[in-house]
């Protein structure tokens, strides 16, 4: 069982940057495929990002390549949002997920066990 907690979320201008953090708690999830999604008003939960265990291979939505970066420290049972070039639709509550099988589809929020509570992320104009 993993226990996840988002930190790092705030107001930003438009061009600026963020670096949002999900702790794990418990057992370590050094092994465990991780991923951060955002969810704005009215919309759908949406896939921003993941990072599979076995290999490191990073995903990205189309939206936010080239300006997010996901990462990982073992060592603090910690993964890492670096958002930068943020833009006013960037606004979202931002969630970190892990799940244990390594070969899930990772741009799917269903196929995550483990959930944070989310942090807000506001980009002003």
């Amino acid at each position: 069982q993993v226990q996840l907690v988002e930190s790092g979320g705030g107001l930003v201008q438009a061009g600026g940057s963020l670096r949002l953090s999900c702790a794990a708690s418990g057992r370590t999830f050094s092994s465990y495929t991780v991923g951060w999604f955002r969810q704005a008003p009215g919309k759908e939960r949406e896939f921003v990002a993941a990072m599979r265990s076995s290999n490191g291979n990073t995903y990205y939505a189309n939206s936010v390549k080239g300006r997010f970066t996901i990462s990982r420290d073992n060592a603090k049972n910690t993964v890492y949002l670096q958002m930068i070039s943020l833009k006013p639709e960037d606004t979202a509550v931002y969630y970190c997920a892990a799940d244990s099988v390594s070969n899930i589809l990772v741009s799917v929020a269903a196929k995550y066990d483990y959930w944070g509570k989310g942090t807000q992320v506001t980009v002003s104009s």
